[in-house]
This record gives C-alpha cells, structure tokens and sequence, in this order.
C-alpha cells in the first residue's frame, strides 16, 4: 500500500508542475490547496529536495520548484524517495536486495518467482509514467 507521505509528495509534486511558474511556490498554498498538513508537507518536500527533485529558495518570494522538467521525473524515482523500495520482498528488490532468512533456495522458490514479475510489471508502470502525465 502507498503511504500517505508517498500519496502526498505526488500530489504536490503535480501542483508545482501545473503551476508552470518561474517562481518558487509556497508550502502553504500547497497544503491549503491539496488539504495536507503544512508540517508533514514541509518533511516531504525537504525529503524530495534532499534527493533531487525539487529546488529551494529562502525568503521573500521563497518556496519549492522543479529541478528538472516533468516529462524527466519518474514515478518510479520519486516512489523510491518516499516510499523505499518499489519490490514486495527484499530478495527480488533491484536497489535495496536482502536475502530472506527463511529461504534455502531463491531459485527454486515459488513465492521469489512470482515476486520478480510482480516487479518487473510494477516498475515498467512506473518507470514509464512521468511527472508529465498527471499535468497533461
């Protein structure tokens, strides 16, 4: 399940690229806008700016903005800031693999198997839906 942080981070991902503006665009009219909390907002876009997505300016005229154009963010790059890893199971995930201790065998396991093509089919969604496609 996605989380709400993951829930709200695309939402306001969405609004700044809608905005479409050459200024920087406040938390404040983001979460009065998107009906989220300023504070957790504040978190979320600290996280997304930490990683890469968003920029920041300070004072008059300050707020959050797109580094990058939106047809060049992913959905699967932003899950992957907020959310963790995009695999069901640590031992298929691509980023962040862990063995599982209760597994002799990821070869000949069934539940491994079927994990690695619920993956594959969720990051392709992912992978080719862009920030570009919430705001067309």
């Amino acid at each position: 399940m996605l989380s709400k942080k993951t829930k709200y981070g695309l939402k306001a991902l969405t609004y700044i690229a809608r905005k479409k503006c050459e200024h920087p665009v406040l938390i404040s009219e983001i979460a009065k806008s998107e009906n989220i909390s300023q504070k957790f907002l504040e978190s979320i876009l600290l996280t997304l700016r930490k990683n890469g997505i968003l920029g920041s300016k300070k004072g008059k005229g300050g707020g959050y903005y797109l580094i990058k154009p939106p047809k060049e963010i992913s959905m699967a790059a932003v899950i992957r800031v907020l959310e963790g890893p995009i695999a069901m199971l640590p031992c298929v995930s691509l980023n962040f693999y862990e063995k599982c201790d209760d597994c002799p065998d990821e070869d000949a396991c069934t539940v491994h198997k079927l994990m690695i093509e619920v993956r594959d089919n969720t990051l392709k969604v992912l992978e080719n839906k862009t920030l570009n496609d919430f705001i067309e």
